[in-house]
C-alpha cells in the first residue's frame, strides 16, 4: 500500500511540473515582436511566372525579436489586392519550417496563389503579401506588405491526374461513366487518339463519376469551365494537352496504312474502329520470294493533316526486330514506336504462318498501355 501511494505521489507530481511547464510556455509563446521591415522583393516587383520546375522567387524579411531571445517562426501571408490579411488567400512557412526569416517560393506555387487569388490563367494581376511572426500560437502581423505584380502561366497549378473526353461529340457519347480515358504521355502532358463528332459537343474532365473538374479549349488554350465545344469536321483525331503550358494541340488522322517493304508499296488501309483502334480484317499476305528467300518485313504509314492544314506522314515501326515472331515472342515484340520514312528501316517481320494467310491486323493506340499492334491469322487464301 505504501509503494502504491509513493507511485502516486511521484506522477502528480509530475503531471503539475509538466502542466505548469506547458503553462509557462504557452505565456511565452504570445511574447514576439512584429517584423518592421521587408527586404525582398521590392514593393511592386512585376514577375513572368516561368513552367521550369527550378524556378523561384526569394522573399526576406527583417528578424522579430522574441522575449526568451528563442526561436520565432514565421509564416509568409498573401492576400487580394485590398485586403487586409485577416482572411488571407494563402499562408505558408519560411524556409526550415518556418524557423528562417526568408522563403524561396517556386514560380509554381505563386501560380497556384494567385489562382485563388482570381487571376486567369495568362492573365496578369496584383497580390500583396506580408509575414506573421509567433512562437507558434497567437501569431503578430509585420508592420508593413508589399505588392508583387504577376503573370500566371497559361497552364494550371492543380493538374489533373487523370483526363477523359466525354460529351455527345465523343466516342462514349454523354454518359459520363463510358468517357474515352487519354494517355498520360509526361507529367502534366495527355494524348488521345479518337472519333469526334461535328456539330455536336463534347469537354475534356478529370474523372467518370461524381461532379468532376471540367476543361475546355478556346483558340488552342486549355482552360477550365463548364464550356462545351464542337469540331467543324467529323474525323478521327489525335488530342495532345499540356497542361503545364495550358495548350492543346489537335491532328486529324485522315490514313493508316500498313507499308510493304519487299514491294515498297502499300498493301491495304486500316480503318478506324473505335477506342484507338485501326484495324484491317481478311487481308492477304504473301511474302516477296528474294534468291535468299521469302521476304516479310512491315510497317505503318499514318497519314496526318495539322490544324494549319498541312499533311504530315508518320511512319511507325520498331528500332529492333531482326527475326520472324513465334507464339512465345514477348508483347514487346509489337510496340510500336517513331521511325524514319525509309524503304527498310523500322520494319516488323511477319510470323512465318501468315504467308499466303488472311489476317486481321490492329494497331492500338489507346490509354493504360505501349502503342502496339496484332496480327492474327483468320484463313488461308
Amino acid at each position: 500500500m505504501k509503494s502504491l501511494l509513493v507511485k502516486l505521489t511521484i506522477f502528480a507530481s509530475l503531471f503539475i511540473a509538466f502542466t505548469a511547464c506547458n503553462d509557462d510556455d504557452e505565456l511565452k509563446d504570445t511574447k514576439v515582436t512584429a517584423v518592421k521591415t521587408l527586404y525582398e522583393p521590392n514593393d511592386g516587383k512585376s514577375i513572368v511566372l516561368q513552367s521550369s520546375a527550378s524556378a523561384s522567387l526569394y522573399f526576406e524579411w527583417e528578424p522579430a525579436k522574441a522575449e526568451d531571445s528563442g526561436m520565432v517562426l514565421y509564416e509568409v501571408a498573401f492576400d487580394k489586392e485590398g485586403g487586409d490579411f485577416s482572411n488571407p488567400v494563402y499562408r505558408m512557412a519560411s524556409d526550415n519550417n518556418g524557423g528562417y526569416n526568408h522563403a524561396t517560393i517556386t514560380h509554381k506555387q505563386l501560380n497556384k496563389i494567385a489562382g485563388m487569388a482570381g487571376i486567369g490563367s495568362a492573365e496578369t494581376g496584383k497580390l500583396i503579401w506580408t509575414v506573421f511572426s509567433s512562437k507558434g500560437i497567437n501569431d503578430v502581423k509585420a508592420g508593413e506588405f508589399r505588392t508583387l505584380e504577376i503573370t500566371r502561366l497559361a497552364g494550371f497549378a492543380d493538374v489533373p491526374v487523370d483526363v477523359f473526353v466525354t460529351g455527345e461529340a465523343s466516342e462514349g457519347g454523354s454518359d459520363l461513366s463510358k468517357a474515352s480515358v487519354m494517355k498520360a504521355t509526361a507529367n502534366g502532358e495527355f494524348e488521345i487518339y479518337t472519333k469526334l463528332t461535328a456539330g455536336k459537343s463534347y469537354y475534356f474532365t478529370d474523372a467518370r463519376v461524381g461532379t468532376p473538374r471540367r476543361f475546355y479549349v478556346e483558340n488552342g488554350l486549355l482552360k477550365e469551365g463548364s464550356t462545351s465545344i464542337t469540331v467543324a469536321k467529323t474525323g478521327v483525331y489525335r488530342i495532345n494537352l499540356d497542361f503545364n503550358v495550358g495548350s492543346a494541340v489537335y491532328t486529324e488522322i485522315t490514313n493508316m496504312q500498313l507499308f510493304f517493304c519487299p514491294t515498297n508499296s502499300f498493301l491495304f488501309s486500316l480503318p478506324y474502329v473505335g477506342n484507338g483502334e485501326f484495324k484491317a480484317s481478311g487481308k492477304p499476305i504473301t511474302f516477296k520470294q528474294e534468291s535468299w528467300g521469302r521476304d516479310e518485313r512491315y510497317k505503318f504509314k499514318m497519314t496526318t493533316l495539322t490544324s494549319a492544314g498541312e499533311t504530315v506522314e508518320e511512319w511507325w515501326g520498331t528500332p529492333n526486330t531482326d527475326s520472324r515472331p513465334t507464339a512465345s515472342s514477348a508483347a514487346s515484340y509489337y510496340y510500336l514506336y517513331r521511325v524514319n520514312d525509309s524503304q527498310w528501316d523500322g520494319k516488323f517481320k511477319f510470323a512465318g504462318e501468315m504467308d499466303g494467310a488472311l489476317v486481321d491486323v490492329s494497331v492500338f493506340f489507346q490509354a493504360g498501355n505501349p502503342y502496339t499492334h496484332s496480327v492474327t491469322k483468320v484463313g488461308n487464301q
